[in-house]
């Protein structure tokens, strides 16, 4: 837990969160508040009860300025739509000394990619405010999660947003788009720059306007389709997964499939201006049944079916190609922060639960920035594999001439990783 104390994270909380004062305290110390909030997260809760984990046994005896669950969650419901965007702030900047710091995006000053998706998170009750049935049909609330990532590094997440269950995945992604690039930006990523995204998220322009290349998914359109139809049969290149793909359209598991390229301009119902003309990446793999092939397409996907990308990236087309594949890595990053800090979005107000899901983000890094320092094993382990590995240790704690000691035990299995971990946050400052 000493992390977010390293880099400076109670010092910018208490410089940019400012709740109004009022006659309970509510908005008072939201520094406290907050490090109370990540500390819990860290800890492995999921909710605002759990935060007491913070305050068993020992605990109380070993960290100090605990707040309690009922305090916490007064804490998080006077937030506003503003305050929300004060701890938006203060996770970027957080971002940006956790990479400075430490080794957490390796590579980045030559190679970064940044990928947006959206999930729902199931609620239940009708409590909820936002609450509703979008477009997986289940009823709950819309986060939108924009995470960064090198060759060489797991994704961490850079910007978070919660919308309304019913909300459209493209709603406010133009802004969304360029806040998550600035951040990386801010974070190192000053070399080549690819947003990823699926064809929800058509903000090429927005892209563009920051000065990032893209790589988006398109839709099997009548324009895609006879754009596809033109590309010489010569042309396509075979390749082959390193993994075979399991295949839910045509129920099959698919190894092997044929690329090629071909120039492509979008938004031609625009004006010139807002034309762009750009690479767009084909994949067909055969079709192993008649029975799949979808009503109303015509001869030219009778044997294959089709999957297109449009994109300005400079590489190769197996590159390319290979690299929009990896855009999958946002739904290991969505599963992750689900199944830790955003388990449950556990206030009936929807700004509390938009700062709880900042904070679950922000919780992320810095549990992906400890694995990064332990071993190359935990730089890429989940979240849960760290906190069991490295973070919830079991200890006695003694005392002795005013001192606390922790007796760690001595036969820990990741004993070498925790110690890399603890000697690198504790060394002594650099000159």
């Amino acid at each position: 837990m000493m992390g977010f104390f390293w880099c400076g994270l109670p010092k910018l909380a208490g410089e940019h969160v400012r709740l109004p004062a009022s006659e309970d305290g509510t908005g008072a110390f939201p520094a406290a508040k907050l490090m109370s909030l990540v500390g819990g997260m860290v800890a492995g809760a999921d909710s605002i009860d759990d935060m007491d984990r913070l305050r068993h046994g020992a605990m109380g005896r070993l960290f100090s300025g605990v707040r309690a669950p009922s305090t916490q969650g007064s804490f998080l419901r006077s937030f506003t739509h503003g305050h929300v965007k004060q701890l938006h702030a203060v996770a970027r900047r957080f971002l940006h000394e956790l990479a400075r710091h430490t080794p957490l995006l390796p590579g980045a000053d030559q190679a970064a990619y940044v990928d947006i998706d959206d999930t729902i998170r199931r609620t239940h009750g009708y409590a909820k405010q936002g609450a509703g049935y979008g477009y997986s049909k289940v009823k709950g609330l819309n986060a939108l999660l924009g995470v960064v990532s090198t060759p060489l590094s797991a994704p961490v997440i850079a910007a978070t947003r919660l919308r309304k269950g019913p909300s459209n995945s493209a709603r406010g992604a133009a802004e969304f788009v360029a806040e998550t690039i600035r951040t990386a930006r801010a974070c190192g990523a000053n070399g080549l720059l690819v947003l990823r995204a699926d064809s929800a998220f058509y903000v090429i322009n927005a892209c563009r306007a920051v000065g990032a290349r893209f790589s988006v998914t398109t839709r099997m359109n009548a324009s895609v389709k006879a754009t596809i139809a033109r590309i010489d049969e010569d042309a396509w290149t075979p390749i082959k997964y390193p993994q075979a793909v399991w295949d839910e359209e045509g129920q099959c598991w698919i190894s092997d499939a044929e690329i090629a390229e071909i120039r492509y301009t979008a938004f031609t119902s625009r004006p010139k201006k807002q034309q762009v003309t750009a690479r767009l990446i084909a994949r067909r793999v055969k079709r192993l049944s008649a029975g799949t092939v979808p009503a109303g397409q015509g001869t030219l996907f009778d044997t294959w079916r089709h999957h297109a990308a449009f994109t300005d990236s400079p590489l190769a087309l197996r590159d390319a190609e290979r690299d929009h594949r990896r855009h999958a890595v946002v739904e290991q990053v969505i599963a992750d922060v689900k199944n830790s800090g955003f388990a449950h979005a556990p206030s009936g107000h929807f700004q509390a639960n938009a700062a709880w899901l900042a904070l679950a983000a922000l919780t992320h890094d810095l549990t992906r920035t400890a694995g990064a320092l332990a071993s190359a094993f935990h730089a890429r382990a989940t979240t849960a594999t760290i906190r069991d590995r490295l973070i919830n240790v079991p200890a006695r704690l003694a005392r002795s001439a005013r001192r606390l000691t922790l007796h760690l035990p001595e036969r820990w299995p990741w004993s070498e990783d925790f110690t890399q971990l603890f000697s690198t946050v504790h060394a002594p400052p650099a000159l």
